[in-house]
């Protein structure tokens, strides 16, 4: 239960409404936090005079806005609201966005897809096309997946992948594939933004774990696990995590050999696969017997070949089929094809390769403009870490610039906890052109450097 009490003179008509909208405002500005236990219905309109069908449609009102969750027998209960992402899902009027995490773009990449659909208009199989639950016939493409994860530096059976709607899809199967609602899922202190909403959804625990120059410390992981049942824990090693760092290979199997001691088991996401560079192997090659492995080619070849590659354990395949099927049915069939065909005609890997290329000279930008700032990055990583200093803070920074025309990506967006993390932005170098990266740079840059300046609203 909780201190906080609705007012019942601040209860206007339609009353249900009104006290829905007293209970919501609370929920809002901290007084009630999630988990806490609302009064029973009965009771609360006993107290305020009201009926109790009245506060029954309150609690309603409620739940449909996600603010509150109703258990039968156990009562209602405050559930977080959903967090606020401040990047946007696509440019708006003149605002140069680099929130959005996408590779660079230019024509030839609509061509390439152009020409594909062009093939594939002329060359679907049948069974593709006809086929009520095409992931059956998918053998050919799996053979294809298999020898796009050797690039990736993993070998597994063909049996063992799965094809999906690309790594988001992934991440939601695997997570749903090992474990139930309830359980804890372990992940880096800085990690996916999907992973706090999917948790919330799947009614799963997430900790956050303690991470350094090197990513996820082993020993938070061996502590977490001691102290709690950890079912999975979810890392991103090579370069895609937020603060673009690459994971050692002694870190890798030092995190292995955790996870094994334990009986954990782990979610690698390896979205930017062969892309990186002289990268160790994959965590899931340490650890073939717990380690679900995801990849994709959203983010390395172009964002509209939206298909990704789920390599599971021998013990969940059935699992992982199962809850893709109630999931998606099936990844998209044209889009498998293509990503097949480009596959086994280079397409892809030169597209990986041109995406290398170019990301060379964003870094380059970025590090002129940005030379005396504190940034992480890697040379291909497809965004920057910047942390902000002096009295800055995230929320208030993002805000100013956006009310300039940049928008960037606030830290908190990514944060599991928030143990010693120093106030930073995420900032996208392939989002935007080159000339609009370099003005949204040296406004960021410019706006660091100088004290925080309160937003005027205009007259």
């Amino acid at each position: 239960m909780t201190n906080w009490h609705p007012d019942p003179l601040q209860i206007r008509r339609p009353a249900y409404l009104s006290l829905a909208e007293q209970i919501a405002s609370a929920i809002t500005e901290g007084k009630l936090i999630d988990g806490t236990q609302l009064p029973p219905h009965r009771k609360l309109a006993e107290n305020l005079k009201l009926s109790v069908q009245t506060v029954s449609r309150a609690y309603d009102e409620l739940i449909r806005r996600g603010l509150i969750t109703g258990e039968i027998g156990r009562g209602s209960f405050v559930q977080k609201p959903e967090r606020e992402h401040h990047y946007l899902p696509e440019r708006l009027g003149e605002v140069i966005d680099l929130s959005i995490l996408k590779p660079v773009c230019e024509q030839i990449h609509l061509e390439k897809m152009r020409q594909a659909f062009g093939w594939l208009s002329k060359n679907l199989p049948s069974s593709s096309a006809l086929s009520v639950l095409p992931n059956i016939d998918f053998a050919r493409h799996r053979t294809v997946a298999e020898e796009w994860l050797v690039r990736c530096g993993l070998a597994v059976s063909p049996l063992n992948i799965s094809l999906t709607n690309g790594a988001t899809s992934g991440m939601t199967v695997a997570v749903m594939s090992v474990a139930p609602p309830g359980s804890t899922v372990a992940a880096e202190a800085i990690s996916h933004p999907m992973l706090v909403p999917l948790s919330t959804y799947l009614n799963l625990n997430l900790e956050g774990l303690a991470i350094d120059e090197d990513g996820m410390i082993p020993d938070a992981l061996d502590d977490a696990c001691k102290k709690g049942r950890i079912r999975a824990v979810f890392i991103q090693p090579s370069v895609i995590n937020p603060t673009a760092t690459l994971m050692s290979e002694k870190r890798r199997r030092q995190l292995a050999n955790v996870a094994a001691h334990h009986d954990v088991a782990i979610i690698e996401n390896d979205i930017l696969g062969p892309l990186v560079e002289d990268r160790p192997p994959p965590i899931a090659a340490y650890a073939p017997d717990r380690t679900f492995y995801i990849t994709s080619f959203t983010k390395i070849t172009v964002p509209g070949l939206r298909i990704g590659y789920l390599a599971a354990p021998d013990r969940y395949v059935a699992a992982v089929a199962n809850r893709l099927l109630v999931l998606n049915g099936t990844a998209t069939v044209a889009i498998a094809e293509i990503a097949t065909r480009w596959v086994r005609d280079g397409t892809a890997f030169e597209l990986v390769n041109w995406q290398r290329e170019a990301l060379k000279g964003r870094h380059a930008i970025a590090a002129k403009i940005l030379e005396d700032l504190s940034y992480r990055a890697h040379p291909q990583s497809l965004h920057l870490w910047l942390q902000l200093f002096g009295e800055h803070t995230e929320n208030s920074f993002v805000s100013q610039i956006r009310h300039r025309g940049v928008v960037v990506a606030p830290g908190s967006s990514f944060r599991i906890s928030n143990q010693g993390q120093r106030p930073a932005v995420r900032i996208s170098l392939g989002s935007t052109t080159e000339s609009e990266l370099r003005a949204g740079l040296e406004f960021v840059a410019s706006s660091v450097r100088a004290a925080p300046e309160p937003l005027v609203p205009a007259i």
